[in-house]
């Protein structure tokens, strides 16, 4: 099962369009995997938590894999989702680049003092 969450209005200006997030989940045999592509900043934050939330009871043994190789920024509530997700589910993440990486450290950090810190 596959699903894609995107959210467009008719009237969205060419500088909101920039800040949209694109949420895909897959199912696997041992695993599924919630792939981001954009900005996980303000209201798409949100998306995520309500997508993770959906998903999360029926993990059961299966890992969560957190592919975020097509984000390109993560502000400070996203950046306290990621890792919420990373402490309660032991999610794997899926990155390649230095800024990527960067987000994933970050999600692994366990102190919440580096909320001050980063992107």
């Amino acid at each position: 099962m596959a699903g894609d969450v995107r959210y467009k209005s008719h009237h969205v200006k060419r500088q909101e369009l920039t800040k949209m997030l694109r949420i895909t989940v897959q199912e696997e045999v041992g695993y599924q995997t919630i792939k981001l592509e954009g900005k996980v900043v303000g209201p798409w934050v949100n998306e995520l938590r309500r997508s993770w939330q959906s998903l999360a009871p029926s993990l059961g043994t299966r890992e969560l894999l957190l592919d975020l190789r097509g984000v390109s920024f993560v502000d400070a509530e996203g950046r306290k989702l990621l890792r919420d997700i990373y402490q309660k589910n032991g999610a794997h993440f899926l990155a390649d680049s230095p800024l990527t990486n960067y987000f994933v450290d970050l999600a692994m950090q366990c102190s919440s003092t580096s909320e001050n810190k980063g992107a």
